[in-house]
């Protein structure tokens, strides 16, 4: 496994000038995420599954708990932190109108005169789903000839298994009764009817899975990610390892799929000088402090079982190039409207 450390920085006072009004924002570094997903299914043994063929015909009744896993995919994305090396600030005596800059609570550069997005709340989960993950097995519809069934000594488990079968076929003959209209006092109207059909299926059905067993499955995920910076960190290579009988595992397990994790990347390209002093343009445009970036980028390649099975090229803002915006852009009657990328830092549009 790699271990990545991260260290984050505090603005250096070189940044702040004495006496002045300033605004500072910073440029976006970019973390690479990965998102496994699998399939975790439990196998409950049913309580009188040994007598599932006998009293009700059932063939293929689980007889001993089991968890196995099943690796469905991975999915990989970015996300975008502050870098705190590199700042930028803006001077309320540069001209710059401070109510016109959008920067978001995290100090990332999200605009210029436009309003503030509004924030999306995510709706949490009702009531309905919280009830719902407890299995309703918990309290069952049993008589009271299935409960006696059970204080009978020695043979208890058989006969109760006995007269939970018949109760599963009284279920069943009621059901066919309302169906064909043969019960005396049916359901008045159609909705009422579907409600008792309904409660009669799921009684049988909790009763049923006494004999067969019950599998549950669940979605799972595994997070694992890198925040690389520095101008010498070119790789990200990680393993790790898959099993249907544990799911993620480590090295040790020999039976386990290997997962290999290559992360290349690339830094932007910087002319250099030579050594040589670059000569000022004097035909060169001022520049503003409003500062967006050109993002590098990375190749991640996840292989299972080194069969490639994702590829991506994705920005990475911190192994790019700061440039500032030309000063006679926010000049005019008119001014811009400039939507900046939070997770690279990159111009998206620029309006008048």
């Amino acid at each position: 496994m790699v271990l990545l450390t991260i260290a984050l920085t505090n603005l250096n006072d070189n940044y702040h000038a004495a006496g002045k009004s300033e605004m500072v924002y910073y440029s976006p570094k970019t973390s690479v995420r990965l998102d496994f997903t699998y399939e975790e299914r439990r196998e409950e043994a049913g309580e009188f599954a040994a007598f599932a063929e006998e009293l009700l015909g059932i063939k293929d009744a689980i007889k001993e708990d089991k968890t196995t896993y099943t690796f469905k995919g991975v999915e990989i994305t970015t996300h975008a932190q502050v870098d705190l090396n590199r700042p930028h600030v803006i001077y309320a005596e540069n001209g710059m109108p401070w109510q016109l800059v959008n920067i978001n609570e995290r100090g990332l550069l999200v605009g210029y005169n436009l309003p503030p997005e509004p924030k999306e709340h995510k709706k949490g989960p009702e009531k309905e789903a919280e009830w719902s993950r407890i299995s309703p097995t918990k309290v069952l519809p049993y008589t009271e000839e299935i409960v006696d069934a059970g204080n009978t000594g020695a043979k208890s488990l058989r006969a109760q298994a006995q007269a939970v079968a018949k109760q599963i076929f009284r279920i069943r003959e009621t059901r066919m009764y309302l169906l064909n209209g043969e019960v005396e006092h049916a359901p008045a109207d159609g909705q009422a009817m579907e409600l008792v059909l309904k409660e009669l299926k799921r009684q049988e059905k909790q009763l049923v899975e006494l004999f067969t067993g019950k599998v549950t499955k669940e979605i799972k995920h595994k997070h694992v990610g890198s925040c690389p910076s520095g101008d010498n960190f070119k790789f990200w290579n990680e393993m790790l390892y898959f099993s249907t009988e544990n799911g993620f595992t480590g090295a040790d397990n020999v039976d386990a799929d290997k997962i290999k994790i290559n992360v290349e990347f690339v830094h932007q390209l910087i002319k250099k000088d030579n050594g040589k002093k670059a000569k000022k343009d004097k035909n060169a445009p001022e520049l503003s402090p409003i500062v967006y970036n050109l993002p590098g980028s990375a190749q991640a390649l996840v292989y299972y079982n080194d069969e490639l099975i994702q590829s991506k090229v994705v920005p990475m803002a911190q192994f790019g190039i700061d440039v500032a915006l030309p000063k006679e852009l926010f000049t005019g009657a008119e001014l811009p409207k400039i939507k900046f990328s939070e997770k690279t830092g990159g111009v998206i549009s620029i309006t008048k």
